[in-house]
């Protein structure tokens, strides 16, 4: 598993030093196939902060829809929600995992759930290639799930709360640069006033790879993969960890990006891109007090 990831409280995290990138961002690509007509934003079943459970390893909240040049459809999870070593596993390159193939059952909004395959992992990837970038190997923690027909056709993309994405952030996110997520922990018992929150940027680390970001109230066992989008509503990353040290309490994301830009190298799925929300973004949805969604001053400055 990776540093402490949202599945444990008891890893300590290790903050990669910034370190040439071996992965570069690369644009949403044009889709050859059709777009699909969506499920309704707010009758689907399936969407960004839903719940997935891997065969094997962990349960975790997926980050975004995404689709290949063929017009399949997938959900976005951690590669390491599919961990199958001590939590203290935290290099990609090494940490056990399930092998790409394995199922992931897709808990769906009203009781509707959906079995698809894992068909990339980038843990299973960069072990088959023997990756040795250090950046790479801990900050890339991505894998996909191949969504069946039947959960294709009742799956909307925008993220809830905010709504969403609107393209691929590319940018980074330095410090003081303002980021919301949505996390879907079964910890918070289904209370839904919990998942969206706001955060601060405390810049980026490993070269690009990832980010350091505090949130109102931190990642909780569970929110692993969840989405995170930067001011203007840009796909910027997912949750891997919950640091310990040296920034408390802080949130580890890795850039969506840069393990996009990874994925469609190695992944063979073809032209893999992130879907468009159906509903614009919003940092303060309407009836919504922006002061409950104010970001934290930043990180806490020891004395």
């Amino acid at each position: 598993m990776a540093l402490w990831t949202a599945t444990t409280v008891t890893a300590l995290v290790a903050l990669a030093i910034a370190l040439p990138s071996t992965a570069t961002a690369q644009p949403t690509r044009s889709l050859q196939a059709p777009a699909p007509v969506w499920a309704p934003r707010e009758s689907a079943a399936v969407h960004p902060g839903v719940r997935t459970v891997t065969q094997g390893g962990g349960s975790c909240t997926s980050n975004f829809v995404f689709r290949d040049g063929t017009g399949a459809v997938y959900l976005g999870q951690a590669a390491h929600c599919a961990g199958t070593g001590q939590e203290t596993e935290i290099n990609g390159c090494t940490s056990s995992t399930m092998p790409e193939g394995t199922l992931v059952t897709v808990q769906g909004d009203g009781g509707r759930s959906f079995t698809g395959p894992m068909v990339y992992s980038s843990w299973v990837n960069m072990q088959r290639r023997g990756e040795t970038d250090p950046d790479t190997c801990a900050y890339n923690d991505f894998a996909l799930v191949r969504l069946p027909a039947d959960a294709a056709g009742a799956t909307n993309p925008t993220v809830p709360f905010f709504g969403g994405p609107t393209g691929v952030s590319t940018g980074g996110l330095p410090a003081g640069a303002q980021t919301f997520t949505y996390g879907n922990s079964e910890l918070r018992g289904g209370a839904a006033t919990l998942s969206p929150k706001a955060g601060v940027s405390a810049g980026d680390v490993g070269g690009g790879w990832g980010h350091v970001v505090y949130t109102v109230s931190p990642g909780v066992p569970g929110d692993s993969g969840s989405a995170f989008l930067d001011s203007s509503g840009r796909g910027l990353g997912m949750l891997s960890t919950l640091n310990l040290a040296p920034l408390p309490v802080s949130n580890g994301v890795v850039d969506l990006a840069h393990v996009l830009a990874y994925a469609n190298t190695y992944a063979g799925l073809g032209d893999l891109s992130m879907v468009d929300g159906t509903a614009p973004f919003t940092s303060t949805p309407p009836g919504v007090d922006p002061q409950d969604l104010a970001p934290p001053a930043g990180p806490p400055v020891s004395g």
